[in-house]
């Protein structure tokens, strides 16, 4: 008589097990082939794997952990795993033996940054500030093939539960892509994110500040070091990418003259950007020259290694402060909207202002520079700007000094 095989297919399932009276019985999970559960007469559960590397014809067995310390979801993501190394001619136990002297994350992240986000990509530092913020935190000291799908999925679902889902998708695709370099690199050999989908639903954001929100949000920037403080002003004021304004540099400032010039490699779109200073934007900066300027950086990292990556820390004590909610782009796009609905700025004007790439045949032949319309339009929201922040009861100046 053949003997019976037990099995099983959920944790409730799991539970109902009972140790044999002597010895020890196997059980085999119905969805993932051969992954099983070895129950002993003590009461201990372990997890094994029964699998074949291609190319060899020994049934191998690999034991991958303890019941209930590894959860049912957890053991079908690693013998998902490890069946697909087998799949592809690499023993899984090997390739256990080999991780446990593999690279961390965070020596994984920084060899794909140094040696391919920086060359390679324009956007390198909205990567290095996801990392900074949620991907570092939580996986630094990791070896990095040992992280699992479920626990990505994990934080993914935490940032977009903090009412970050873009935040949350672009965690997601820069991690992905981390993983795809490490395997091209043959640091690590399984991507955590494969099969990951996106968990938030990306709506393009209409959020404009009111007057008293714009007066809240400005005094809030009070509350931080004078740095952090100076840096949201200008982003406020200048209307550019927060990314561009983090990376601004001594070099492309001419203070005489008011212009900061954009180079290259720090725009979205690749091409040189010439920004109008407005004077309270100068007399920021001014205040800001007062800085440690040994770096080059007008906003440089408190390590001093390059410029200031991550702004979310003092964002979060900002919203806290003024009790406004609103992500960094938020003042761009309202200072884009006041330039064109309060102001009555033509729109292309504040396009050229947005360094927004135009399209079609009069953008081909059109070389005006408008660098002019560009003073102008920044020259009237500063104004503006100035009108909103003075408040009756607690007058806050643009201007006031440091």
């Amino acid at each position: 008589m053949a003997q019976q095989k037990h099995t099983f297919r959920t944790t409730r399932s799991l539970e109902a097990i009972k140790p044999p009276a002597e010895g020890r019985v196997e059980h085999w999970d119905k969805d993932v082939k051969g992954l099983g559960l070895r129950v002993s007469s003590s009461g201990r559960k372990t997890w094994v794997l029964m699998y074949r590397v291609r190319g060899h014809k020994r049934l191998r067995r690999a034991t991958l952990g303890t019941y209930p310390t590894l959860s049912l979801a957890d053991a079908r993501d690693q013998a998902r795993d490890d069946l697909s190394a087998a799949a592809k001619g690499r023993d899984p136990a090997e390739l256990r033996s080999e991780e446990r002297q593999a690279e961390t994350f965070s020596e994984l992240a920084e060899d794909y940054m140094e040696r391919y986000a920086k060359k390679y990509k324009r956007s390198w530092f909205k990567d290095r500030q996801h990392l900074d913020r949620d991907l570092l935190p939580r996986f630094r000291h990791r070896k990095a093939a040992s992280i699992k799908r479920r626990e990505v999925i994990a934080l993914l679902e935490e940032i977009a539960d903090r009412g970050a889902p873009v935040g949350a998708n672009r965690t997601l695709e820069i991690i992905r892509r981390i993983y795809n370099w490490g395997i091209e690199q043959e640091i690590v050999v399984i991507n955590p994110c494969q099969r990951i989908k996106k968990v938030g639903i990306e709506r393009p954001r209409e959020r404009v500040l009111s007057n008293e929100e714009i007066r809240s949000v400005w005094n809030a920037f009070d509350g931080e070091t004078p740095r952090m403080r100076d840096l949201f002003r200008l982003r406020l004021l200048t209307a550019q990418r927060p990314g561009e304004v983090s990376r601004l540099r001594w070099e492309d400032i001419d203070l005489a003259s008011g212009w900061w010039t954009i180079p290259p490699e720090f725009s979205k779109n690749g091409l040189t950007h010439r920004v109008p200073l407005s004077k309270p934007a100068i007399e920021v900066l001014l205040q800001t020259e007062g800085h440690e300027k040994k770096s080059g950086w007008v906003f440089p990292s408190p390590t001093g290694e390059g410029p200031l990556r991550s702004v979310w820390r003092a964002m979060d004590n900002i919203r806290k402060r003024s009790g406004v909610e609103f992500v960094p782009h938020d003042l761009r796009r309202t200072a884009a909207s006041r330039m064109t609905g309060d102001l009555g700025i033509a729109r292309l004007t504040v396009s050229k202002v947005l360094n927004h790439v135009e399209t079609g045949v009069t953008a081909t032949y059109d070389r005006h520079s408008y660098d002019k319309e560009k003073r102008a339009a920044l020259e009237a929201w500063a104004q503006r700007l100035e009108i909103i922040i003075a408040d009756a009861d607690n007058v806050v100046r643009l201007r006031r000094d440091a």
